[in-house]
Order: structure tokens, then sequence, then C-alpha cells
């Protein structure tokens, strides 16, 4: 069951989680990467430092997904849909920092799997 959040409530929803997300990129190839990252809040965009594969994804393709999971079974997971820039000033090689502008954000409770018969 999935729970619309307004991004204007975001900021006080990610306080809400202890970890940080996960951060899901697409490759050239359409093979997905997901990566841990630390988020902070720079106005109303997410930055965070980043590894050379995740900022080539970026590079290639701007949508991503932010992923913060369920603290325990049954409680909500938050997941928002963004766009990313990186930095231009660092060198590739380096890595890069993103900063992701929230478009939709949802809370999520997975339904329980089928039971054994």
């Amino acid at each position: 069951m999935s729970v619309p959040v307004p991004l204007a409530d975001l900021p006080d929803q990610v306080s809400r989680f202890d970890l940080g997300p996960y951060l899901v990129t697409v490759a050239a190839d359409r093979t997905p990467r997901t990566t841990s990252i630390a988020v902070t809040w720079r106005g109303d965009l997410l930055a965070a430092g980043l590894g050379r594969r995740t900022s080539a994804n970026i590079h290639g393709d701007t949508s991503v997904t932010l992923l913060w999971p369920a603290p325990a079974p049954g409680q909500h997971a938050l997941i928002v849909d963004g766009s990313a820039d990186l930095d231009q000033a660092q060198a590739p090689e380096d890595g890069a920092t993103v900063l992701i502008r929230p478009t939709k954000a949802v809370l999520h409770v997975t339904r329980p799997g089928p039971t054994e018969t």
C-alpha cells in the first residue's frame, strides 16, 4: 500500500529514517545499479557523493530513485523519484557530487507474502 507524500513534507519524512537511502540508477546497457549513499539537504535538493560508475550512469540518464528501507517489517519505506544533476566542477575519475530534485514521493508498506500451504 502506498501513501503519497507531498514534496513540501519530504524533509520531515526523510528525517524519520536513521539510515541513508539506496540510490537506483540505470547504466547505458539498461542494467540497474543500486548503491548506498548519504544525503544532505541543499535547499529543496538532496546532495550526495557518488563513485565513478554511478556518476557515469547519471551522466547517461538523469532519472533516479531513492529508497529508504522500512525500519521494521510492517512499517513504511520511503521511495522518492527524482531528476539528478552532476557537479561538473569535479573530475569524472574522482566520482562526483549529485544534486537530486525530488519529483514524486510515497510511503510504501509491502504486503505480506503468500503463506505456505
